[in-house]
């Protein structure tokens, strides 16, 4: 390869986060799963943004945390089980300062066909994640979608534990 070349290939490279800020997210990734698990709302609110924007499973685009709960952690959260993004497959891009990073996770869930069978239910997310000026993490916007193929409806119904 010439100097050119390796120059081009090199101002190409994605940005993958550093080993501290990938860890960071990492580690907020397993937290919000672990609500997401518990069916938890009141515990992973504070993981988002108030004014998020978001599409998903159910929805096109919704705006804000309020409208997300209820269109779509309510007809996904309750009715799985055992939610958890694959750390060993997910991708962290972020600026060199990692005021923000883009998160690309691949998941894995049980959800409950009518008659109580569980099937396995994997996605994949992209999330945008803010960092705040106390070094938290702040969801910004989130795409979570099923594999192909999936059944889109589960029938589980585990209790919400917290609003």
């Amino acid at each position: 390869m010439d100097e050119g070349a390796a120059k081009n290939t090199a101002a190409l490279a994605l940005p993958e986060a550093d080993a501290d800020t990938a860890a960071s997210v990492k580690d907020w990734l397993e937290r919000f799963a672990a609500c997401v698990r518990a069916v938890d709302y009141a515990a992973a609110r504070p993981f988002w943004h108030p004014d998020i924007v978001i599409f998903g499973t159910y929805q096109e685009l919704v705006r804000g945390l309020p409208a997300w709960e209820e269109t779509q952690w309510d007809n996904v959260w309750p009715r799985t089980e055992g939610f958890a993004f694959l750390l060993d497959k997910t991708v962290v891009l972020a600026s060199p300062n990692a005021a923000m990073a883009v998160v690309i996770a691949p998941w894995t869930s049980g959800g409950f066909h009518r008659d109580g069978a569980r099937f396995d239910r994997p996605g994949r997310s992209t999330l945008v994640l803010q960092r705040q000026a106390d070094g938290r993490w702040l969801g910004v916007h989130s795409h979570m979608s099923l594999a192909r193929g999936v059944p889109q409806e589960s029938f589980g119904t585990r209790a919400v534990k917290a609003r």
